[in-house]
């Protein structure tokens, strides 16, 4: 499965080549294991992540966490494994290779539904970050007015706000000319596609560090339209932290590390939220490609998709989750197929592993609900540098 986190170029094809797995102390971890608890000797348990894509900001919590030794402060020894262009996150999950992996929402439902039997525990993103950008001029504001244009798509899981949106407004697929958009601008930026996807903390900035022929500056937020799914009605959840549902249920020690890995990792967000440009530095050095303007931008973004909070990070909203399984059941593709074609079981989501953890912070004295969040303000930089 492909995400819409890729950001094209030389250096990512470099990392592709193999995904770095990142540990938290210096002794090599076994493979996933997740049950038991540090001892009086000291022992960390062992834990590992699955990403969805290679170190990025999208990841920076988990990565604050990390180098913050939050994992560590919770008896965990953390292993981050970085995702690929042909790593389903899910799957690593199932397969036993990793404790927890992050992934969207209802990419995963397509995978429960298939019989794998896993739960979100924490879910980290409240708000979606799909977008569908266009130049002003091609007076695209709505999804209605998407009919007889250009528009792209990533496929792989990541079209179906899109869909939603287009149904909404009685636009049908075949009313669209559907292009396979590449995981970069550049179709977008020659004029093949009138109307991109553009992940706000990912191609959104990659527009904007390019520099427009017209002017000789680089393009600015005023020269696009954004439909924003979330203003649209259509958003679905996206990363969340899934486990393993069987091993909740049989495996106390294992529950107890979920609220362990849970309540560290928020910790990491908040860090994340408090100190924007060193988290974005703790992904550079974690091996990440990308520029670190971008890196910034990625950061801040990122943080607006998690902050404020509505009932602590980590919390399944009800209401959200219906509406994205609502979508993924009754929007259709351009093949006529839906994600879904009943409601998942009532395992597919928990709270009762985040409310632990959140009460542990609170008792700590740790703010997880952001109520006075305020994103910084970045300077992107040509190319993201």
């Amino acid at each position: 499965m492909k995400h819409s986190t890729k950001y094209i170029g030389s250096a990512i094809a470099i990392v592709a080549a193999s995904a770095l797995a990142l540990t938290g102390c210096s002794s090599p971890s076994g493979s996933g294991s997740g049950s038991g608890s540090s001892g009086s000797s000291g022992a960390l348990t062992p834990v590992k992540l699955q990403l969805q894509w290679f170190s990025q900001a999208q990841f920076a919590g988990y990565y604050a966490a990390l180098k913050e030794g939050y994992y560590k402060d919770e008896g965990l020894d953390v292993t981050i494994v970085e995702g690929g262009a042909d790593i389903v996150p899910q799957d690593a999950l199932t397969s036993g290779d990793v404790d927890y992996a992050i992934s969207w929402v209802p990419k995963v439902l397509g995978s429960i539904e298939q019989g794998a039997h896993i739960t979100d525990v924490a879910q980290i993103f409240e708000r979606s970050a799909t977008t569908q950008i266009s130049f002003k001029d091609k007076d695209i504001t709505s999804p209605a007015e998407l009919k007889g244009k250009k528009v792209g798509s990533w496929g792989y899981g990541n079209e179906w706000e899109l869909f939603a949106g287009m149904q909404k407004d009685k636009v049908n697929v075949n009313d669209i000319s559907l292009v396979q958009q590449a995981f970069d601008m550049n179709g977008f930026l020659s004029g093949d596609i009138d109307a991109a996807q553009a992940m706000t903390y990912n191609e959104y900035a990659q527009v904007l560090e390019t520099t427009n022929p017209a002017t000789g500056k680089l393009y600015q937020p005023d020269d696009l339209n954004v439909i924003n799914w979330n203003d649209v009605g259509t958003a679905m959840l996206q990363d969340a932290i899934w486990a393993d549902a069987d091993r909740l249920k049989d495996d106390k020690a294992y529950g107890d590390t979920t609220v362990k890995f849970i309540k560290a990792s928020i910790k990491g967000w908040v860090y994340a939220r408090d100190n924007a440009e060193k988290a974005a530095d703790i992904v550079t050095a974690s091996g990440s490609q990308l520029g670190q303007s971008h890196q910034l931008w990625m950061t801040n973004e990122v943080n607006k998709l998690i902050w404020p909070s509505t009932d602590g990070v980590g919390m399944i909203d009800e209401k959200a989750w219906n509406q994205t399984v609502d979508i993924a059941k009754k929007t259709k593709n351009e093949t006529g197929a839906t994600i879904i074609s009943a409601d998942p079981p009532k395992d597919a989501y928990s709270n009762e592993y985040v409310k632990k953890a959140l009460a542990e912070l609170k008792d700590e004295g740790v703010d997880v609900m952001g109520t006075d969040f305020k994103p910084i303000e970045v300077t992107l930089k040509e190319g993201g540098k």
